[in-house]
C-alpha cells in the first residue's frame, strides 16, 4: 500500500512542474493544497477519535480536529474575502488519494497498534506539510494575506509535529 508520506513528498516535488506554467503553484492552487492537507488531518483525527485507546492520543486527535478546522475556516474566509476560487490540481488530488489509502490501512488496526501507527503517521505528515509550507507553498504565494495565513499555519503545525513526536516516542 502506498505510504501517505512518500506520496505527499512525491507530489510536492512534482508540483513545481505540474501545477503551473511558471514552475510554481498559483495562489488558488496553493489554497486548495493547503485546505486539502487540513481536511486530510481532520479526517485522520476523526478516525483516531473513534479508534484510539490511549487517552493522550485521543486528546491529540481532538486538538488536531479543532486546530485544523479553525485554520480551514480562516482559509475559507480569506478566499471569500479575496474572491478567489481554490483550484483543484494534481497535487491536491494525489494528496486526497494517498490519504484515503492511508485511512483504509489505519482503519484495519486496533488498540495500541492503531495508536502507534496513527502517531507515526502524524509525525511524518506534519513533517512533510511543514517542509512543503516552508519550501514551496509560502515562497510561491503571491498574495500577502495568503502568505501570512500560511506562515501562521506553519507555526501552529510545527507545534503539532513536536507534540506528535513526543507522543510517538512515548508509545514505543
Amino acid at each position: 500500500m502506498k505510504n501517505l508520506i512518500s506520496a505527499f513528498a512525491a507530489v510536492l516535488v512534482l508540483s513545481a512542474t505540474s501545477v503551473g506554467a511558471a514552475d510554481k503553484p498559483s495562489d488558488p492552487q496553493i489554497a486548495h493544497i493547503a485546505y486539502s492537507a487540513g481536511v486530510i488531518d481532520i479526517e485522520a483525527a476523526k478516525l483516531a477519535l473513534s479508534k484510539a485507546t490511549d487517552p493522550e492520543v485521543k486528546a491529540f486527535a481532538e486538538s488536531m480536529q479543532k486546530d485544523h478546522e479553525a485554520v480551514n475556516e480562516m482559509a475559507l474566509a480569506l478566499v471569500k474575502k479575496l474572491d478567489v476560487t481554490p483550484e483543484d490540481n494534481p497535487t491536491s488530488q494525489a494528496l486526497v488519494k494517498a490519504a484515503e489509502e492511508k485511512r483504509a490501512e489505519l482503519s484495519k488496526l486496533d488498540g495500541p497498534a492503531f495508536d502507534k501507527a496513527y502517531m507515526k503517521n502524524e509525525v511524518s505528515f506534519h513533517s512533510q506539510v511543514n517542509g512543503a509550507l516552508e519550501t514551496l507553498l509560502i515562497p510561491s504565494a503571491e498574495n500577502g494575506e495568503l502568505k501570512s495565513l500560511l506562515e501562521t499555519g506553519l507555526k501552529l503545525f510545527q507545534g503539532h509535529q513536536q507534540h506528535a513526536e513526543s507522543l510517538a516516542d512515548g508509545l514505543e
